[in-house]
């Protein structure tokens, strides 16, 4: 893993619908614990104890605190392909050249493809993806038949880098 990085790409979630959802999420259940812990008022005829309003407060603060820390990184070096989906996998994965028989830069639809974003298993034999946002995404074709696909947001760059090191297919 000391090869030069000739690509490095870094990805977290930024849809503005997910993030709305989550700031109505912990409004309300803040709102909600406020309402309770200091007038003795609730939002509902048969109400949480406290102990589950805290516990439904700090588990969607730290719902959105884990969303706020994924990222999805990849680079490019000379051996092969890096990615990493932070915080589920700490390290980098490597995927050596020898591994792949194709790689190529494609347009897919995350919600019929792969059922969303995030870490993915795709219908119908389309393999695994990891994405965040976005359309665009690096396909990589494995020897042993399996299939993998790395959302980009810069797949221009990556294609070029790819082109430069004779590794793109069509």
């Amino acid at each position: 893993m000391n090869e030069a990085i000739l690509f490095s790409e870094r990805q977290k979630f930024r849809q503005w619908w997910m993030w709305l959802i989550l700031l109505l999420v912990n409004g309300l259940m803040l709102f909600a614990f406020c309402k309770q812990m200091a007038g003795g008022a609730t939002l509902e005829s048969k109400p949480a104890g406290n102990g589950g309003l805290i516990f439904s407060v700090v588990l969607t603060l730290l719902v959105t605190f884990l969303i706020s820390q994924i990222s999805l990184d990849t680079q490019v070096r000379k051996d092969g392909i890096y990615v990493r989906f932070f915080p589920f996998r700490l390290s980098f994965k490597q995927y050596s050249w020898t591994q792949i028989t194709r790689a190529y830069i494609r347009e897919y639809n995350p919600l019929m493809e792969y059922g969303g974003w995030g870490m993915r298993y795709g219908f119908f034999g389309r393999g695994r993806a990891l994405n965040v946002v976005g359309n665009k995404g690096l396909q990589l074709e494995f020897t042993d038949g399996t299939k993998l696909l790395i959302g980009t947001q810069e797949p221009a760059q990556l294609e070029a880098v790819l082109r430069q090191l004779g590794r793109l297919t069509v």
